[in-house]
């Protein structure tokens, strides 16, 4: 397979041409179209003045063409709206590999500021969300978050879930073609919050026995009575036979209405899911537990959620005058909807909110494979159990462009399990706090990490790096990063695992005070089961290798000067940090 620079420009010209070819064919059509309405007008002219057995032939021929050609273009249409999306697909997909930002969402309405997830950038603009994210659907984008917001824990999970994602990466055109099938509909008309809504509301007409026996003799007699005017003229029959019809659909007006608003206009989201689930059928399942499950659901679920965007289609034409006055008059429309859509509730709703789960658990592993397809140097990480571990090989953070971005080697836990991580200001010691926070939760969505290899056994993140004051809550910014601390000493105490990132804490008091209070944290994290990287200005703090050693280790950060200018060259060292830049670039800068 070639690269995947390589492939998606392929794509994008074969489905530049393709399309091309569709949209041809699509013009042609429309000429033909009008050229046999044309001919059908003008038989049934001909008709009109003088019937023959040529103009009655020539009518139904060009009707019949008419309708064919109308069947086609509907198909040609189709064909090219997923080809457009393929077109997409693909060109953003190069973009990306170029440089460019996804025009996926970057999904800013997840983001909350609680935890790790506003340190470590993973929703907003150019976030990991942002550059993870191609799914289509509300329940694909809301698994995509929700596992980014509580990774999973256990060995087992994570490793049946990375081979999911291993299994899907390679099939890049089958992908490629469930993407583009959730993007051709999108959520245009909402999502499905209503369906489960109405799925939840008792049904009260399917139960009624003398409303089935009514829903067979009422219409029989309509259609009788209307034979009856035909041929004799009496019309008393058929208006009593419609008025009874009507007040039938009265008594259950009020019912019927609340139903309607609950699932009407869902036809072409649902059409979405359905795509999405018939586009996986096609894909290989290989040895992977998960989309193995996922295919025994989506089974089912593809026929039983296309019936019922059948259902809702019929359903919605009962906002067609037409409809309401003719078929309600004689056949009960309404009812009859009601009656069907209740029988596919009872025997599905049990079934429903699984099957919408498998949509977006597809989404979002397929999300996962895409980036791994798009990152063929980076790693699958290695689950491992027992005492907390982090091991990584030539790992970087995978929200820096890759010309730009340097790798580092990092272990904790074998030996030490808290690292004070010193440097001047610019120096990485933040982006490499991020860098481990980001491939960590990564490789506990079983997704590829941003390194040569990587070793960890499962565990919490927790952090304080990025601490904001708030005017609404009357919250200072010191009083803010206690909050913050003190939310990661009660999660802690629970006894679970925990990579533990701190940067630069106690920032608003004086030095002493700093000192005294970073040290006694310190302490305080060492009863804990955890894993600590402690970026801190403050060198005093590296004492404390000599006070625990084997528990503390020191690293650093170094910045040099070049020919008047400051050089970072964003290493990862063994000991303490010595080279200070502040006041260097302050005299540059002619502040001082």
């Amino acid at each position: 397979m070639p690269a995947p620079n390589l492939f998606y420009q392929e794509k994008i010209a074969l489905y530049t041409k393709q399309l091309a070819a569709i949209q041809d064919k699509m013009r042609l059509t429309a000429w033909l179209r009008l050229l046999l309405f044309l001919g059908f007008a003008a038989g049934i002219y001909f008709i009109s003045t003088k019937f023959t057995y040529a103009s009655l032939f020539l009518s139904l021929l060009t009707l019949t063409g008419f309708l064919t050609l109308v069947r086609l273009s509907s198909r040609l249409a189709f064909q090219a709206s997923l080809h457009k999306q393929l077109l997409f697909v693909n060109t953003n997909e190069w973009e990306i590999l170029q440089g460019g930002q996804n025009r996926f969402d970057h999904g800013e309405r997840y983001a909350s500021g609680q935890r790790y997830l506003d340190d470590l950038d993973i929703f907003g603009l150019n976030s990991l969300y942002h550059l993870l994210n191609r799914t289509t659907t509300s329940h694909g984008s809301l698994r995509l978050a929700g596992l980014l917001g509580e990774p999973l824990l256990n060995k087992e999970s994570i490793e049946e879930y990375q081979l999911a994602v291993k299994t899907l990466a390679g099939q890049v055109e089958k992908r490629q073609l469930l993407t583009a099938s959730g993007l051709v509909t999108g959520e245009k008309e909402g999502s499905l919050d209503s369906v489960s809504d109405w799925l939840l509301a008792p049904g009260k007409l399917l139960r009624k026995r003398w409303l089935m026996a009514l829903l067979w003799l009422l219409p029989a007699s309509s259609i009788f009575f209307l034979f009856v005017y035909l041929a004799t003229n009496n019309y008393l029959p058929l208006v009593l036979s419609v008025a009874v019809n009507w007040i039938l659909i009265g008594f259950f007006g009020k019912y019927i209405t609340v139903q309607h608003v609950l699932i009407s206009r869902k036809q072409q989201v649902l059409d979405q899911y359905t795509a999405i689930l018939h586009a996986f059928s096609k894909m290989d399942a290989g040895s992977s537990t998960r989309l193995q499950q996922l295919k025994h659901i989506s089974s089912d679920a593809g026929m039983a959620i296309q019936k019922l965007s059948r259902l809702t289609q019929l359903f919605d034409q009962r906002l067609n005058m037409l409809v309401t006055l003719l078929l309600n008059s004689l056949f009960l429309y309404d009812i009859q909807c009601m009656i069907s859509l209740e029988k596919w509730k009872e025997q599905n709703k049990a079934h429903f909110a699984g099957w919408i789960q498998c949509v977006g658990d597809l989404e979002c592993i397929n999300s996962l494979a895409g980036f791994a397809y798009n990152n063929p140097d980076y790693a699958y990480p290695q689950v491992e159990q027992g005492t907390s571990m982090i091991e990584a090989i030539q790992t970087a953070h995978p929200l820096i462009p890759e010309k730009e971005r340097v790798a580092n080697d990092f272990s904790i836990g074998k030996t030490d399990k808290l690292h004070l991580i010193t440097g001047s200001n610019m120096s990485g010691k933040t982006t490499f706090l991020r860098t481990i926070g980001v491939n960590l939760l990564l490789a506990q969505i079983g997704a590829c990490v941003c390194a040569a290899s990587f070793r960890f056994v499962p565990m919490s993140i927790l952090s304080s790096i990025r601490i904001s004051d708030s005017l609404q809550e009357h919250t200072s910014y010191f009083m803010a990063e206690l909050k913050r601390l003190h939310q990661i000493v009660l999660e802690l105490q629970k006894g679970k695992p925990a990579l533990v990132l701190i940067d630069e804490i106690l920032r608003g008091t004086n030095s002493e005070d700093k000192t005294h209070g970073s040290e006694q944290f310190i302490r305080k994290l060492l009863q804990y089961d955890c894993l600590v990287l402690f970026a801190t200005h403050d060198l005093t703090l590296s004492k404390l290798e000599q006070a625990f050693p084997g528990t503390i280790a020191n690293h650093c950060f170094e910045s040099s000067i070049r020919q008047d200018e400051l050089f970072f060259d964003y290493k990862l060292q063994t000991g303490v940090a010595k080279n200070k830049n502040a006041s260097f670039l302050m005299k540059k800068m002619q502040i001082i």
